[in-house]
């Protein structure tokens, strides 16, 4: 995508809201290295829903398209299979929700361990064997337990638990993120890797 007034996203990447307005706020403005090479443009855009901003460079201000967005969108990879990213998608793209981004992301777990074979049982005793059979780590496992509990609380409309937060939710899409990366994602790299 080329910079312009307006940043086309899907989502914003900081607020995950679906077809942000992301308007340019400062920029363009170029930079270069100390040797006067490597021109790049710098542009800032912020969200009309949030008030976040996203910093944006791209090659030079000649219609390059832009090669570096930060924070970076977040997409889910393709290798993961279709239900668990699914679920992983709309966790991330619900975290406006808090509740239902925790319940979403937890669904995306128990996915990914059925995925691999782990069906029986309760999610408790899933997560446990995929420990046991060093699938994850048992510090991946302490924590998915925790997730579970999490996701548990709001299945359950626990009176006793309060409301996750953004910040909660971030941390079970981080972990679900995780759990993909080392259970899907890197196995994948590596195979091609070795195609290669």
């Amino acid at each position: 995508m080329k910079p312009g007034n307006q940043l086309p996203l899907d989502r914003c990447p900081q607020c995950s809201i679906s077809r942000p307005t992301l308007t340019r706020a400062w920029g363009p403005y170029e930079t270069k290295d100390h040797a006067g090479g490597t021109p790049r443009t710098w542009s800032t855009y912020r969200c009309g829903s949030c008030g976040g901003v996203v910093l944006t460079s791209a090659p030079n201000n000649h219609g390059f398209d832009i090669t570096n967005i930060w924070p970076a969108p977040q997409e889910v990879a393709e290798v993961i299979p279709e239900k668990s990213r699914e679920y992983l998608t709309q966790a991330i793209a619900s975290q406006h929700a808090p509740a239902g981004a925790v319940m979403l992301a937890a669904s995306a777990i128990d996915a990914m361990l059925k995925e691999k074979g782990y069906k029986d049982g309760s999610l408790y005793a899933r997560i446990d064997s995929a420990a046991e059979n060093h699938l994850i780590t048992t510090e991946m496992a302490a924590w998915a337990h925790e997730i579970r509990l999490d996701a548990n609380d709001q299945r359950h409309a626990d009176d006793g638990a309060p409301l996750p937060t953004l910040a909660d939710a971030q941390k079970v899409i981080e972990f679900a993120r995780a759990l993909a990366q080392f259970i899907f994602v890197l196995p994948a790299r590596v195979e091609r890797g070795r195609r290669e």
